[in-house]
């Protein structure tokens, strides 16, 4: 192959990696790098502007405008030209620039009226870092080559910034990955933990963007591409027979072999860049340029984003490493979903997410292991690197990242004062729980993966209020058999021993989607077509499951759960179900369960209101707190702008519960409450004097519930409930608060 012909960006290129070999404090390399592409470029002034935070840019270098601004002149973001070019996160290229919208002169710079300006963004993979600017007193638009050759140049700066290539000792020049950084997410789990970063997907750091062979680049390219391309083929191959899978991969396969993706890269090559730069130089493009597309493109980009990091994994050997992951890890993470949690295993102390939502899949495990998790928390896989020192406070939903002395040991006095806190309660963890009054509580536990059954010991928990079956369908790209099902079911029983275990059928739809099901696309996916409304219409998975429960007993009391239940018609037909599979095992000489307990969970306000035959038909009953609450209060408990207004101790609220409690009196069923809340001391305590009998929690909940109750006169509190909610309060939580104070 040829030689390309050696383009203005190639030298402007070489030109400014001898500049970034030089040895230079960062404002002095700044300052050579706008000296040189003033020059280069033919212009007057060249400038380049860096974030002080996300709103504000700062002047950090300058040829051409007046030395005395530099880490003086200060813009919004979307103020003036640079402004604009910084929201806009594209190139800004105009002959006029006076009468160009939101132009605005700076006196401080002591700038003279420039005509031509142009000004590219400075960003890495989605990250706005700065604008680099070039203006000419001459009125002329710049070619495309010049637009394409100071975008080449904003790419390298990029990557140096991201190197730590700037700092130094001016103050806006300090350390990128160095500084401390609170950030605020969502409380997924509570709890806290100290550890070190480990990045689900580290990022790839290029360390030479500028390459001095060409040919040699487009070879190292293609040849990886090609590898590419093999392994999305494999992937394909491995789908066959799986239409959904299927269509997803050819969408991947669309962007592998696109032959556009491939020629940009090589452009990128010719103009100076090495193969890796190429490709990181692409996927930020195509990151600015699709996220301002439709939501289908925008639901895109994941794709292209997963092909790009596996092409520079490929290039430079950076990846995942697992097993390598340092004690005491806190996984920081886009997203995650459960089987890929799963494999990292319980040596993590915690999870940081910058998507999630409190009902993942995520925050789902992170309750059954008991560990902390933040969501929500924006940018954190951007401004995190493996190895950070990470605090995580699950209860507050805060994380500080290479936090100072000062912060860390606040932290761990927290930590400590928790410590004890779990001592005293491992002191307690054989007493019965009988309040003061004499009242006995139940207190079980949650669970949905074996692992969280030697909880039950060292929790004190007396037995599993409700056991989550979906986990087992999430984390598998394919339907379990029901073999695999029986004999998971049969060693969580084992692992039980004498202590009952409630089974909840498969609870799917909303924010549960199995990996092998077709999405069906619902305007309010919560309200829709899940958990028990999925299992009557596929009656295939639900009989296939009873029968695995049902064959897991081995002749041992089985207890069966069905969920989300909204009207008697649905829990009759469900325990029909279970009726006729219990005939057909028995017809065909398989050991039956020594009892049978069919049950639901009330999860919908109707169901307060239902006949009184359902309640004389169900064997127990359990309120789902987290839906049933969300419904009440019309609140989106993914919503973190809506959920939050609405306390569990609403009077209304617990009205509610009173009449569930009540009804349940009437025909003698047995009533729990599960759910996030009866995990919380205070809530608990209410649910106690309101005539709640047995909480179901997680495993961590049930040392501080009891500890509570132990102490507690359930009729004082009924008592204070009743003169808060007929003084005309909205919440009784005020006095109860001040109830316990006296106390």
């Amino acid at each position: 192959m040829a030689a390309p012909k050696d383009s203005d960006s190639r030298r402007l290129l070489r030109r400014l990696q001898a500049v970034m070999a030089e040895a230079a404090e960062g404002q002095e390399r700044l300052d050579r790098i706008v000296n040189l592409v003033a020059e280069s470029m033919a212009t007057e002034v060249c400038s380049i502007y860096l974030h002080r935070d996300a709103e504000t840019l700062e002047l950090c270098a300058t040829q051409g405008l007046n030395p005395a601004s530099v880490h003086v002149t200060r813009l919004r973001v979307g103020e003036g030209l640079v402004g604009r070019v910084a929201r806009r996160g594209a190139p800004l290229n105009t002959a006029d620039a006076p009468s160009t919208t939101g132009f605005r002169y700076m006196p401080e710079t002591g700038e003279e009226v420039y005509s031509s300006f142009l000004g590219v963004p400075v960003q890495r993979l989605g990250e706005r870092l700065g604008v680099l600017v070039v203006q000419s007193k001459t009125a002329r638009e710049f070619s495309e080559d010049e637009v394409y050759a100071l975008e080449v140049v904003a790419m390298v700066l990029a990557e140096m910034t991201e190197l730590g290539a700037f700092t130094g000792e001016g103050e806006a020049l300090k350390p990128r990955h160095k500084q401390q950084v609170l950030m605020r997410g969502v409380t997924g789990q509570e709890g806290a933990a100290e550890g070190l970063v480990h990045l689900h997907d580290p990022r790839v750091v290029i360390t030479n963007p500028v390459s001095d062979d060409p040919e040699g680049e487009l070879v190292r390219l293609r040849e990886a591409v090609d590898k590419l391309r093999l392994s999305v083929d494999r992937m394909l191959t491995a789908a066959s027979g799986d239409r959904e899978q299927t269509e997803v991969i050819e969408a991947f396969r669309m962007f592998a072999y696109s032959r556009s993706w491939l020629r940009r890269m090589e452009d990128d090559i010719d103009a100076g860049l090495t193969a890796e730069a190429a490709v990181e130089k692409e996927q930020t493009a195509a990151r600015a340029r699709m996220s301002k597309a439709d939501p289908y493109l925008r639901d895109r980009l994941a794709d292209l984003d997963d092909l790009s990091n596996r092409l520079l994994r490929m290039l430079t050997g950076q990846g995942r490493d697992s097993a390598n992951m340092p004690d005491g890890a806190v996984l920081v993470a886009r997203n995650i979903g459960p089987g890929e949690l799963l494999e990292y295993g319980r040596r993590l102390k915690g999870v940081v997410l910058e998507e999630g939502s409190v009902g993942s899949h995520a925050a789902i495990v992170a309750r059954a292991w008991a560990i902390p998790l933040v969501i929500q928390a924006q940018g954190i896989t951007t401004e995190a690197l493996s190895g950070d020192t990470i605090l995580v406070d699950g209860d507050q939903g805060v994380v500080h990242l290479r936090p100072d002395e000062m912060v860390r040991n606040a932290f761990r006095e927290k930590l400590a004062m928790a410590a004890q806190a779990q001592q005293r309660y491992a002191s307690i963890r054989e007493t019965p729980c009988v309040t003061l009054d004499g009242t006995r509580v139940e207190l079980m536990m949650n669970a949905g993966l074996m692992a969280d059954l030697p909880s039950l010991v060292s929790s004190g928990a007396e037995g599993v209020g409700l056991f989550r079956t979906e986990l087992q369908f999430l984390t598998r790209n394919k339907v379990p058999k029901r073999g695999e099902l029986a004999s998971l079911y049969a060693r969580v029983l084992d692992a039980a021993g004498d202590k009952p275990v409630v089974f909840r059928t498969l609870d799917i739809g909303s924010d549960k989607v199995l990996p092998y099901m077709k999405a069906t696309e619902e305007p309010n996916p919560a309200l829709g077509w899940r958990a028990i409304r999925v299992g009557l219409d596929k009656t295939g998975v639900m009989r296939m499951q009873l029968q695995a429960l049902l064959r897991a007993t081995n002749g041992r009391p089985l207890h069966v759960m069905f969920p989300f239940i909204a009207q008697m018609e649905e829990f009759l037909e469900a325990r029909a179900h279970v009726t006729k599979e219990l005939h057909r095992e028995q017809s065909l000489g398989h050991s039956l369960p020594s009892s049978l307990r069919i049950g639901a969970m009330l999860e919908t306000p109707s169901m307060a209101f239902a006949p009184r035959r359902f309640f004389e038909e169900a064997d127990f009953i359990s309120i789902g707190g987290n839906d049933l609450k969300q419904f009440f209060f019309a609140a989106d408990r993914e919503n973190e702008r809506v959920r939050r207004r609405y306390d569990t101790l609403n009077v209304s609220y617990l009205s509610l519960i009173e009449k569930i409690v009540d009804r349940c009196a009437e025909t003698g069923t047995q009533l729990s409450f599960c759910g996030e809340d009866a995990g919380r001391p205070v809530e608990a305590l209410c649910f106690a004097a309101m005539g709640l009998r047995c909480l179901s929690m997680r495993p961590a909940s049930i040392g501080p519930v009891k500890h509570i109750l132990l102490r507690a006169n359930l009729p004082e509190v009924r008592e204070v409930i009743a003169v808060a909610r007929e003084s005309g309060e909205q919440s009784v939580r005020p006095a109860v608060m001040d109830y316990l104070r006296s106390r």
